[in-house]
């Protein structure tokens, strides 16, 4: 969530900001400091009012042990007004408050200066590219059919017990997910990492925080009897361990990564581009999150950049690196780039990483706070990205390393998986 200090100070720009991020209402910006205006001026009434009541509640009492019974009764009169009036006041601050609130939530976050302006994917820049596109002699299949040709992820099956984009894992397939995970699980830890183990389902209270609610409820899974949700990305659970908490500045940066199953109704979903692993309703991820303070969360950006593009060179896997652009950057980033490895069959590039910036928009929602050695206290900024999402990685191994007689796996994933090839 931006802040008043920043709508305030920066006006125009946060309005042109808004523009790169395609956002069509650049007239709330307006709105919402008229609103806190208006908010002001009834506190500073209610605040008068009630200074008046205490002096005159105060004069009740001498003008009973004077003796002046009629002063007294005025005053009572005045204080029971007073004490109206003041209901009144806070009615109406409660309810601009409430009304400010609500359209402030509805402001997305500034995008970085770097982030160009763009209406979607196609506009997004390319400013990394590496790894040989692998070439074959014999017709490759997508990863669907060599899934099916070696039993090793059953898709009808999935659709069976549950529904589409529910597959189930077998055998080799299985132990290739649990390799991966474990595989980027191990890099996370060797870069600084604290595992955690986090709850697949959040409160409301969570996904406001982290800027899934109001934005994106109609993609999350709800359990709508208890108020739960379940979740859409280890992001969410793992940065709202920091919730309502005051950090100091020498415990930054707070660096957790996390293995979960994530869950996205991914409503109007369909065609070619969902078949197979390339888009799930259930898939597995690892995600890696770091609290950092304000001035050092750009260099860290760069750090988790490098650290899921490590992970890819191991894989050897060709990949690409994005910086989005406004209309593709999301409802809470600043920055984002995002990693797309070549998928050999499909002859095309799949997102398997998101690292984004958020500044201090979730640290808002969530008055996450850091207090320095002066004793002054600031937001922190938050950052995560997937390191990695598991589905279309797996859809690129089995596509890029098929042979005519099996698949052969990358060497840094034969010690996890106990086999080298399917």
């Amino acid at each position: 969530m931006l802040t008043l200090a920043l709508l305030r100070a920066k006006t125009e720009e946060v309005k042109k900001g808004l523009a790169i991020k395609n956002f069509g209402q650049p007239e709330l910006v307006d709105e919402i400091i008229k609103l806190d205006d208006e908010r002001k001026a009834l506190q500073r009434d209610r605040d008068e009012a009630q200074m008046q009541m205490n002096i005159a509640s105060k004069e009740i009492g001498a003008a009973f042990q004077s003796g002046d019974k009629a002063k007294a009764e005025e005053l009572k009169a005045k204080t029971a007004q007073l004490k109206d009036d003041i209901k009144v006041l806070s009615e109406k601050h409660d309810a601009a408050l409430e009304a400010m609130n609500a359209k402030l939530i509805l402001l997305p976050n500034m995008p970085h200066p770097s982030v160009k302006p763009g209406k979607s994917a196609e506009d997004n820049e390319t400013i990394h590219q590496e790894g040989d596109i692998p070439e074959f002699s014999f017709e490759a299949l997508p990863h669907w059919e060599l899934a099916a040709k070696y039993d090793i992820i059953d898709f009808e099956l999935g659709n069976k017990i549950t529904g589409a984009g529910f597959p189930v894992y077998k055998g080799k397939g299985a132990r290739l997910q649990r390799a991966l995970i474990g595989f980027f699980l191990d890099r996370a830890t060797d870069a600084g990492y604290l595992e955690i183990q986090p709850p697949l389902v959040i409160n409301e209270e969570s996904g406001y925080g982290t800027g899934q609610l109001p934005d994106k409820d109609g993609q999350m899974y709800a359990i709508p009897e208890d108020k739960l949700f379940l979740i859409p990305t280890a992001e969410v659970p793992v940065t709202n361990i920091y919730r309502d908490v005051m950090l100091k500045e020498d415990e930054l940066p707070k660096k957790n990564a996390a293995y979960s199953a994530c869950f996205r109704r991914e409503a109007g979903s369909y065609g070619k581009d969902v078949r197979g692993l390339n888009r799930l309703h259930q898939f597995d991820k690892v995600e890696i999150v770091q609290i950092a303070h304000p001035d050092k969360s750009y260099a860290i950006l760069e750090e988790m950049k490098d650290h899921v593009a490590g992970l890819l060179r191991d894989l050897k896997l060709p990949f690409r690196i994005l910086r989005l652009c406004g209309g593709d950057t999301s409802f809470t980033a600043a920055l984002t780039y995002d990693f797309e490895v070549y998928s050999a069959a499909q002859k095309r590039w799949l997102e398997v990483s998101s690292v984004s910036n958020f500044e201090s928009f979730q640290a808002n929602r969530m008055k996450l706070r850091f207090k320095d050695k002066e004793g002054n206290t600031s937001l922190l900024h938050t950052l995560n990205g997937s390191a990695l999402a598991l589905p279309r990685i797996l859809a690129a191994l089995l596509e890029n390393y098929q042979t005519e007689t099996g698949i052969y796996l990358p060497d840094v994933l034969k010690t996890y998986t106990g086999f080298d090839s399917i």
